[in-house]
Formats: structure tokens, C-alpha cells, sequence
């Protein structure tokens, strides 16, 4: 069998706010015929989702820094040594020509091994706040991209590019074409991402429980794996017709549905209620790194698509008072869907994906 070289070796893993931006520039590279390979940690979320995109993966021995004990820390030299000469036979088996960083645990060793071959660099930054991979990568980098203005200082010169999303999350009409002729009850969509969220799960029908029968609106709920029956239960207890899923495997149907989203403000979640033109009330993770949930969501309530409101103020009435003064007015929802819309970059993976070709002719 002959060895494929050359192309792009994408670096991303842990979690889909790494790895969905990655795959969708993966998808806008093979379209242009340019060969993609994947770095990713062994065990990863990345080693299910890439394979069944039908990109080969190579995984490299790597766990996280952050939080893992005395012990884990006296380790990680060794690890993170090993997981950097892995990467570095990787990458000397196929020759890339340009690494793409989208942050997590394999994009450490993986950034330093293509620095260490001469491969040039690309660190793509999908928070408000980079994260600590992203920072340190970025001072072997070639090219620092990041999807909002202002996430890296003035003096790293970075390229906004936005967050790259799905293209049937970017292909939804406008809201102005989903939403202006709707009439009868509105309809809102919560979601915590992927595995859910327990405190979204509890606090949402509670909070649609307090509201008066006139402005109880549609839900549908993703509830997470091994949660929905509880979130159901949730729901009948507070009175409350709505349609729980563990996990909603088309969101693009449900960002066209919703009218509004209650959810949590993680990167990808942020550039999709954007790309999809939606208003949304953010409830960030608060125990997030850096606290970067907090600022994605900053920068869409700062454009007034969507309201912010921390976990420890969420009681069901805070929130339940959020959602009546909002549920009263379709003409400021669609205003909100139009605010976001007005912030999505959706040629994201385009733009990223032209960086990665003047990379490789450089």
C-alpha cells in the first residue's frame, strides 16, 4: 500500500468544541482535494468522531494538565516527552505540510513535533480566552487565528477568522424567513451540548413551571446521555408539556425550529447561535477554564443577541423573570436572531482552509 503524504495535519481532540471547528475545515480541505490527516490523544472523543468522517487518525499517548494531582504532575515530563516523540515519528511517516492546532490535549506535543520538523504551524483559537495549548503553541506558530476579535493581545497579530461550524448550521435561511410569520405558542430549545447539563436540566422546567399558562411556550430539551428520563420527570413536576431527547442528533432542524435557546456558552454553541441566526439566553459552565464561557457569551450579549445570566444567580424565578420578558415579545426575539446572525462568519472554514494552502506554498 502506498503511504499518502504531504497535506494537512489537523491537531484537535477532548471535547467537540475542539473537534467539530477541526472537521469541518477538514471537510473544505478534502473538497479542494488536499489530503487530511488527524492528531489526536488515544481514548479521545476524536478517535470515534474522525474515523467515522472517514479521516485517518493517529493517536498519541497524552492526557490533561490542569487539576490531576501531585503525582499525575511529577509524571508529565515523562508523558508529555513520549506523547512529543510520537507525534514527531507521525509526522515524520507522513510529511505534512502544515499543522493546524484546534486545541486539547494531542495539539500540545503534536504543535511542538511540527515545529521540531520545520512544519509550519497555524493555532487556531476558539474561545475568547485561549487556552493553555493555544498559548504555547502560539509562540512557535506561523499564523495565530482566532474566532473573536480581541482574544489574543495586539502583539500576536492574529487573524479573525471566526469559529468554523457545520454547513447545514451556516446553510439555515434567514431569521427574518423562519421566524416572521410564526404565530401560537413560541418554542424554545434548551440544550447543555453534547452530554447535557444537570443544572439546565433542573432549573429550566422548574423556571417554565412559575410562568402564567399564557406565555408557557414549545420545548425541546437536550438532556443528555443517562439524563432525560430524570428531565422528563422535571418537566411533568412542574406542569409542563416537552419533548426530551438525550441527545439531538440533527441541530441544525433544531436551531430552525427554536425561537429561543437556553443553553450553556461554550465556543462552538456561541458561533453556532450565530452562524444560525438565533437569540438565546447563556447560562455559562462555571467552573469553565479561565472562565472563558463567561466571555463567549459576553460577546453576543454585548450585541444584544442573547442575555447572560451566571449559574449562582439562576434561581427558577431569576430565570423564570428572564424568560417572561422575552417570551412577551416576538418582534424582540427576531431582533436578537438578527443581532446574532449579523455576528456569524460563515465562511470560517474557507478562510482557515486558505491559510493552510498559503502555508503549504510558503
Amino acid at each position: 500500500m502506498t503511504r499518502e503524504v504531504g497535506g494537512v495535519l489537523i491537531m484537535a481532540g477532548g471535547t467537540g468544541g475542539h473537534i467539530f471547528p477541526g472537521l469541518a475545515v477538514a471537510a473544505e480541505l478534502q473538497g479542494r482535494g488536499i489530503p487530511v490527516r488527524w492528531l489526536g490523544a488515544s481514548g479521545g472523543m476524536e478517535c470515534e468522531r474522525v474515523p467515522a468522517a472517514n479521516i485517518p487518525l493517529d493517536a498519541v499517548s497524552i492526557s490533561g494538565l490542569r487539576g490531576k494531582g501531585l503525582v499525575r504532575w511529577l509524571g508529565m515530563p515523562w508523558k508529555l516527552s513520549r506523547a512529543v516523540f510520537q507525534a514527531f515519528r507521525v509526522i515524520g511517516r507522513h510529511r505534512p505540510e502544515c499543522a493546524v492546532s484546534f486545541g486539547g490535549y494531542a495539539a500540545g506535543p503534536g504543535g511542538l513535533a511540527a515545529w521540531l520538523r520545520g512544519v509550519p504551524l497555524l493555532v487556531h483559537e476558539q474561545n475568547r480566552v485561549p487556552g493553555l495549548t493555544n498559548r504555547v503553541l502560539a509562540r512557535f506558530a506561523r499564523s495565530v487565528l482566532q474566532a473573536f476579535p480581541g482574544s489574543w493581545p495586539a502583539a500576536a497579530a492574529a487573524v479573525t477568522c471566526g469559529n468554523p461550524v457545520r454547513a447545514d448550521v451556516v446553510g439555515l435561511p434567514a431569521p427574518e424567513a423562519r421566524m416572521a410569520a410564526r404565530n401560537g405558542p413560541l418554542r424554545v430549545l434548551v440544550t447543555g451540548g453534547s452530554q447535557g447539563a444537570r443544572a439546565l436540566n433542573e432549573k429550566v422546567p422548574a423556571a417554565l413551571g412559575l410562568l402564567p399558562e399564557s406565555l408557557r411556550p414549545q420545548v425541546h430539551h437536550q438532556a443528555g446521555r443517562d439524563r432525560a428520563e430524570e428531565t422528563r420527570q422535571a418537566y411533568r413536576d412542574a406542569g409542563i408539556e416537552a419533548r426530551v431527547q438525550p441527545f439531538i442528533d440533527d441541530m441544525a432542524r433544531a436551531y430552525a425550529w427554536a425561537d429561543l435557546v437556553v443553553c450553556r456558552s461554550g465556543a462552538l454553541t456561541v458561533s453556532e447561535l450565530a452562524a444560525a441566526g438565533i437569540g438565546a439566553v447563556l447560562v455559562p459552565f462555571p467552573h469553565a477554564v479561565d472562565d472563558h464561557q463567561a466571555c463567549n457569551a459576553d460577546y453576543l450579549a454585548a450585541a444584544g443577541a442573547a442575555e447572560m445570566i451566571r449559574e449562582a444567580d439562576c434561581s427558577a424565578q431569576a430565570l423564570a423573570d428572564l424568560l417572561a420578558s422575552l417570551l412577551t415579545s416576538r418582534e424582540r426575539l427576531l431582533d436578537m436572531a438578527l443581532a446574532a446572525r449579523g455576528l456569524a462568519m460563515p465562511d470560517s472554514a474557507r478562510r482557515v482552509a486558505d491559510l493552510c494552502q498559503e502555508a503549504m506554498a510558503s
